[in-house]
């Protein structure tokens, strides 16, 4: 292995090695697009939820930044991105499980997840009347005392569907606790929802009075 070579190319080689031993050959040029495609994916998230200022890269109070100079700023990374294009971009929102990034009228941004220290500001919605919110057994004993916190993150996640709430309290525990939140009460209350994408909902915080153990 050349010294300096890419992720994406050493998988690229360690596949075709192996199809030298009968796998197909097609499989290795799949592998070496994902990973170049995910690695890419990973940094775009950087650049607009953490750190836009190491990228040159300057966010509106609503979280975009033109597409023009995100791919500089990508091409300008790394050297094996330097052609990258919007078509990669859209690629990668294509085949992604998560809508992250919302591309609209040559800008993009990032859906949800921001750490950074100005606040990105969005349009309250109305949520569907239960939200849920997985997370671990320690975790769930402290918010249904204290509620629910952005912590390091501009906002509260909550999930539209049970399912992936579970799916993600999994990823940080075997015993995962399923949060359910009463959005209407919350509203009621003058709590603000913000809907992040299809699957993902945002609130600047919710007291403990409005959330409980989902039984199911």
């Amino acid at each position: 292995m050349i010294a300096g070579q890419s992720r994406r190319y050493r998988c690229w080689i360690l596949d075709n090695e192996r199809g030298t031993r009968g796998r197909n050959p097609l499989r290795s040029r799949f592998i070496f697009m994902r990973h170049d495609l995910v690695q890419l994916s990973k940094t775009i998230s950087h650049a607009l939820r953490h750190a836009p200022e190491q990228y040159g890269l300057t966010l509106d109070k609503e979280g975009w930044v033109t597409v023009a100079d995100l791919l500089t700023a990508l091409q300008r990374r790394r050297r094996q991105w330097e052609q990258v294009q919007e078509a990669d971009l859209l690629a990668i929102m294509a085949q992604s499980e998560k809508q992250r990034f919302e591309l609209k009228e040559g800008k993009i941004r990032a859906y949800y997840g921001h750490s950074i220290a100005e606040k990105v500001e969005r349009a309250p919605s109305t949520p569907p009347p239960v939200l849920y919110h997985g997370t671990t057994p320690r975790a769930a004993r402290a918010i249904l005392v204290e509620g629910l916190k952005p912590m390091s993150r501009q906002y509260v996640h909550l999930s539209a569907e049970r399912a992936t709430a579970l799916l993600i309290a999994r990823r940080r525990t075997g015993q995962p606790v399923i949060l359910k939140i009463a959005t209407d009460q919350a509203q009621q209350a003058g709590i603000m929802f913000y809907l992040g994408n299809e699957m993902v909902w945002l609130a600047d915080a919710i007291p403990a009075t409005y959330i409980a153990l989902d039984g199911n």
